[in-house]
């Protein structure tokens, strides 16, 4: 095997179901999905040993993707008649699926160049809980007024300080901004009663997008009002906030580039 005589920078498009996992970012001692995917590169390739990742997102533990955008840097040749998605699933599917796997263009890089990520969030609004659902929704018994949810949503759009509803990034103070503009949020009713919650925005903070829902689902339950939600959001602060909702309810449905990179997004993944 001769030695490689370059780089050559990759980009893939995954999905994984996030159950097994402690979040998508490597950490030592603990199942990733960034971990098990950086393995699996390394033996598809035949690396000396894993190779580091950049994601668009890193999703929690627990948090499921459809549309997560990866990539890596990989030598140039490849071993001969790779096929790099295929030979990824084989060692992966079905808790990880590479949809796409292709050579990335000059400058790419999967989280600088992102112009928005796109989530969703299902609930199960039921008396019972339902066990094929169990993994993907979070089952809230209670009656929820989806109308006062969806008004509410309204309020989080456009760009507005998001602390009290974000973590606060290490080594930031409680006095610093988090300024996120959202571009969509919005509750749709499906079968099997679910209620699906959509947001879209250039950027999230750790937690934002639960926090929202947590916050959603008890005006739902009429325990606040949309006048309570944009109160909380001038306020700045966590301090009294409704809990965030669990993470297995949230998926990282696409995230978008502009059209120099071939608008390669969770979009176009071929369902």
């Amino acid at each position: 095997m001769t030695e490689p005589t370059g780089v050559r920078r990759w980009r893939l498009l995954v999905a994984y179901d996030g159950s097994g996992f402690r979040g998508f970012a490597a950490q030592p001692g603990a199942v990733t999905v960034a971990g098990a995917l950086a393995e699996a590169l390394a033996r598809a390739a035949r690396l000396t040993g894993p190779p580091d990742l950049v994601c668009a997102g890193r999703t929690d533990a627990g948090v499921h993707a459809r549309g997560q955008v990866v990539h890596v840097d990989l030598p140039e040749p490849l071993p001969r008649r790779l096929d790099l998605a295929r030979a990824l699933n084989r060692q992966l599917a079905p808790a990880v699926v590479v949809r796409r796997a292709e050579p990335a263009p000059v400058g790419f890089d999967a989280r600088r160049s992102a112009t928005g990520r796109r989530y969703r969030y299902l609930v199960h609004r039921a008396p019972v809980p339902e066990p094929l659902l169990a993994g993907v929704a979070w089952h809230v018994p209670d009656r929820l007024d989806l109308r006062a949810m969806a008004s509410a949503a309204d309020a989080l759009v456009g760009e507005h300080d998001f602390r009290a509803f974000c973590r606060r990034p290490p080594g930031t103070t409680a006095d610093e901004p988090i300024v996120r503009r959202v571009t969509e949020a919005g509750w749709t009713e499906h079968p099997c009663t679910l209620l699906r919650f959509e947001v879209a925005a250039g950027s999230f903070c750790h937690q934002m997008v639960r926090s929202m829902v947590g916050a959603l689902v008890q005006v739902g339950r009429g325990r606040a009002t949309t006048a309570d939600l944009v109160a909380r959001i001038r306020s700045g602060t966590r301090a009294g906030a409704a809990q965030p909702a669990p993470p297995h309810g949230l998926c990282l449905e696409s995230v978008s580039y502009d059209g120099s990179y071939g608008g390669f997004d969770g979009e176009s993944d071929g369902d």
